[in-house]
């Protein structure tokens, strides 16, 4: 078995608009800082897996794949933020299929943990709609290749993102099989994930949202993952966790103000894989969303291999100069009120 497996998305340079945010830059100094650390060349990288087109039809309706597949060719955008290429069509499938092979190696047993590397990200694409810089939904796509490939019965995402992870909701919003939670700022972009969210019919219950005020920092991240996280991980006791990692969450992160240090962020990670550890036999995979400033990706990179594979880690950025709020602390309280917590 191998300690950790990673996905890096090959030729994804070619989804690229200029002085555009996402932007290749950001996979690549992740890299760049894992080769520098000794934490990339020692772990195997593995190709994409193809998804069975009931697998995509599942996550998203026919009419947007085609409607996508008509705007890449175009060279087009699917709205104001969210640009195509004409490579990105096939890009955008192979984010997917390495979310889904990182996915399926640590449900086998044939890696203890897994990290896909994913451009574009994924999270903010809905079943019939392309939005926040995301064309397909990595994520949910690696948990539904889980759930007809691999006979996963329960399943648990949770999103560690700046945004709000609209997309992944509402593809399992009326589930029962996938528990989805979410930290993130609000109000912000897109508006959506507020404490009354929980999902629908069969999904009742199985969608959790932790809106966190912005100014929130390092304190707030640790009472939601020890007070709200874990708790409703236990309750829902899923066969493996598949993480959201946005590293816009870092103070440094141009389109937020959150206030989470790398050090902190590599804390959330162990407990999550500590959990894991547990309670699932250590099946945890991270798949990578949001994250602009560079030196805040490449630090909170490491930082979640660190937590992945259990090594020593100093964060070289520190916590945030500026002092955090306490507003979250309403947040924490509703949701436990509203969870039984």
């Amino acid at each position: 078995m191998d300690d950790l497996v990673y996905f890096y998305p090959e030729g994804h340079e070619a989804h690229f608009e200029r002085g555009h945010p996402e932007r290749p830059e950001r996979v690549e100094a992740i890299r760049s800082a894992l080769q520098a650390a000794g934490w990339w060349d020692p772990y195997p990288r593995l190709e994409p897996v193809s998804l069975a087109p009931d697998v995509l039809k599942t996550v998203h309706n026919p009419a947007y794949v085609s409607l996508l597949e008509a705007v890449c060719r175009m060279d087009g955008h699917l709205d104001s933020d969210t640009y195509t290429t004409p490579d990105s069509w096939r890009l955008a499938h192979q984010a997917a299929g390495g979310a889904a092979a990182v996915a399926s190696q640590v449900w086998q047993g044939k890696a203890r943990r897994g990290f896909a590397l994913c451009r574009p990200p994924g999270h903010h694409a809905t079943p019939g709609q392309g939005m926040g810089f995301c064309l397909l939904n990595n994520i949910a796509l690696a948990a539904e290749h889980l759930v007809q490939a691999e006979t996963a019965r329960k399943l648990a995402i949770v999103d560690l993102d700046l945004h709000h992870g609209n997309g992944t909701q509402d593809v399992f919003w009326n589930r029962g099989d996938v528990l989805f939670i979410s930290t993130h700022q609000s109000p912000l972009y897109p508006g959506t994930g507020h404490l009354e969210e929980t999902g629908e019919g069969p999904g009742l219950g199985t969608t959790a949202n932790l809106p966190l005020p912005p100014g929130s920092g390092d304190a707030a991240f640790q009472a939601a993952m020890n007070e709200v996280i874990l708790p409703l991980l236990d309750r829902f006791d899923p066969q493996m966790l598949l993480v959201s990692v946005g590293f816009d969450t870092h103070w440094l992160d141009p389109l937020g103000h959150l206030q989470l240090s790398s050090g902190v962020f590599m804390q959330l990670v162990a407990s999550l894989a500590s959990w894991a550890d547990q309670h699932c036999q250590g099946r945890i995979a991270l798949v990578l969303e949001g994250g602009y400033d560079l030196d805040a990706a490449s630090a909170c990179g490491l930082a979640s291999v660190a937590a992945l594979i259990g090594l020593p880690w100093q964060d070289p950025l520190g916590p945030s100069p500026v002092a955090e709020g306490s507003a979250w602390k309403n947040t924490i309280r509703r949701a436990k009120e509203i969870w039984g917590l």
